[in-house]
């Protein structure tokens, strides 16, 4: 087996890649991107993954795996134990069902209010490729999306201890670390939602929630 991992330590989409390898106990390489600094619109980035985002997980079959939809799908077929996204059809379902959930309202929200809100970011409004300029609007909706979801996944963390089935999934990765990325928009959970700071207590006895 041979694993390497395009990373970058401070963005949140690499850090769900970190956190699933972890928890499959599987070993891997990984090569540092420089988002900051533009590395991944450099054309030795781009000859590896020409969306020019991170993660990027290059296996022992040559394959780029260049999103953490793809990523998740692999090592899960691959790696089955433990298993990440459900067991059962029902529980395949309830899994897939909460992680498109929390990165729709979550992280797609969190980046829809930096991307359009930050001025490092300006043109820069989406990830990949193209320049976008930056709609001052979407920031302001971004935030109160945010807002939202932390009062939604609290609601629905009453009484339960993962987001999805009766096990931790690839539903937790992903809302653990919306839920942090929510800083950057200066997005907390707070004593109004009590359920999710008990679940985010909960999840950082992990090892791999520290990655």
């Amino acid at each position: 087996m041979s694993l390497t991992l395009y990373d970058c330590a401070t963005a949140p989409s690499p850090r769900r890649a970190r956190i699933l390898l972890a928890e499959k106990g599987l070993d891997h390489a990984t090569v540092p991107i420089d988002l900051r600094q533009g590395e991944q619109l450099g054309e030795a980035f781009r000859a590896i993954n020409p969306q020019c985002t991170v993660p990027a997980l290059q296996t022992d079959e040559g394959l780029v795996l260049a999103d953490n939809a793809a990523i998740a799908a692999y090592l899960e077929a691959r790696y089955p134990e433990p298993p990440l996204m459900g067991v059962t059809p029902a529980e395949k379902a309830e899994v897939a069902s909460w992680n498109w959930r929390v990165e729709f309202e979550g992280l797609m929200a969190i980046a829809e209010a930096l991307r359009n809100g930050s001025p490092a970011m300006a043109n820069r409004a989406l990830p990949g490729p193209v320049d976008y300029a930056q709609i001052p609007a979407l920031a302001e909706r971004g935030v109160a999306r945010v807002r939202q979801f932390m009062v939604d996944l609290d609601r629905h963390l009453a009484g339960r201890d993962f987001i999805a089935t009766g096990r931790f999934s690839l539903a937790d990765i992903t809302a653990v670390v919306a839920v942090d990325f929510a800083r950057a928009v200066k997005v907390r959970p707070d004593e109004a939602q009590p359920h999710l700071l008990r679940w985010r207590q909960a999840m950082a006895q992990r090892p791999s929630m520290a990655l």
